[in-house]
């Protein structure tokens, strides 16, 4: 893991296993941690206070993030106070719109204005960057979470997006932004390459460190000989 300690980008963790979240925390190289609803819901989550409650019993010293999941902003301030107040280490997520478009500029304002620290996510525009800029608070910690997977999703190539991100976030200086939605590897490097202070590392993701500076001939072979193998194990014949 030499090469991910020697990054400057900062990488966080994404997921919602409790006992992977807690290893994970412990190991030199990850730096903070994230989670959704949607991952919850895949982990069978059903109590959120106690599952967050639980992993920050022991993981204090560094970033987490839990998100809210109320659809009006009056909720999700109310979520975010809760929230908050599990934890210091806690940032709280909030979507950069609700459901029905909205930008959500009143709740991060009512929560960054209480000293809560925010973590505005699903941003896909920098021109989305722009407007949360001016409800956070400049002298308080907070992150700005831009989906860079689901932008290439679309066929639109994300770093332009991710560079001007990171120019317009340049003057607040406690703001951070995260790389979130990794497809591959690679993108740790390239948010590492244009200066982006975070990248959000699913644990597919995670498992293929080991393959850092692999040999590209070595692979090839070890891909020949897994098709091999599996032909030979389905049975495979031409008659």
């Amino acid at each position: 893991m030499s090469d991910l300690t020697n990054l400057n980008v900062k990488i966080f963790a994404d997921g919602a296993n409790l006992k992977e979240m807690i290893s994970l925390s412990k190991t030199n190289y990850v730096k903070g941690l994230t989670t959704n609803p949607t991952l919850l819901r895949k982990a069978r989550i059903t109590d959120y206070e106690n599952f967050a409650r639980k992993a920050l019993e022991q993981i204090s010293e560094i970033p987490i993030s839990f998100e809210v999941f109320s659809d009006d902003f009056k909720g999700m301030v109310t979520q975010g106070e809760r929230i908050a107040s599990w934890a210091p280490n806690v940032y709280v997520k909030i979507p950069i719109t609700n459901t029905k478009g909205v930008v959500a500029s009143s709740a991060v304002k009512a929560l960054t204005e209480q000293g809560i620290k925010v973590n505005v996510t699903a941003v896909m525009t920098s021109a989305q960057v722009d407007i949360i800029l001016n409800s956070l608070s400049p002298e308080l910690p907070s992150f700005i979470s831009v989906f860079a997977g689901r932008i290439a999703d679309t066929g639109v190539d994300p770093m332009p997006i991710m560079k001007s991100s990171l120019d317009l976030i340049k003057s607040y200086r406690c703001a951070e932004l995260i790389w979130a939605s990794p497809r591959e590897l690679l993108n740790v490097f390239q948010a590492n390459e244009i200066g982006c202070h975070i990248i959000t590392v699913t644990p597919e993701i995670l498992n293929k460190f080991h393959l850092i500076d692999f040999n590209l001939d070595s692979y090839s072979l070890e891909t020949v000989k897994m098709f091999y193998t599996d032909a030979q194990a389905s049975g495979l014949h031409l008659s």
